[in-house]
């Protein structure tokens, strides 16, 4: 028997500026994880990472994270997910220095 799909969201890093970017359901990039498109359909998860990892001219390590549907969207599950949402941690500065 197999398991029940995890919903997840597209990921990766900008290509330029290094950042976490997530795929929203428009085919832009932002860093904002609410802002994302989650995918609930593991057909659609896989086609939207093949279509995502083609644009190596704007990201680079595209994978698929698990992801719950969220009161102000889609939210991260684990540790690792959430602590990228929150930038670098070596030193205080973008998403850190806001937060």
């Amino acid at each position: 028997m197999s398991r029940k799909f995890t919903p997840k969201v597209v990921t990766a890093n900008a290509l330029l500026e290094g950042d976490v970017v997530y795929l929203t359901a428009d085919d832009t990039w932002t860093r904002d994880h609410a802002q994302a498109e989650l995918i609930e359909d593991e057909a659609h998860a896989q086609i939207r990472l093949v279509d995502a990892s083609a644009r190596a001219n704007e990201i680079v390590g595209a994978y698929l994270a698990d992801a719950v549907a969220g009161e102000n969207g889609p939210e991260p599950v684990h540790f690792r997910e959430a602590f990228r949402t929150r930038g670098p941690s070596n030193y205080a500065h973008g998403k850190q220095a806001e937060g």
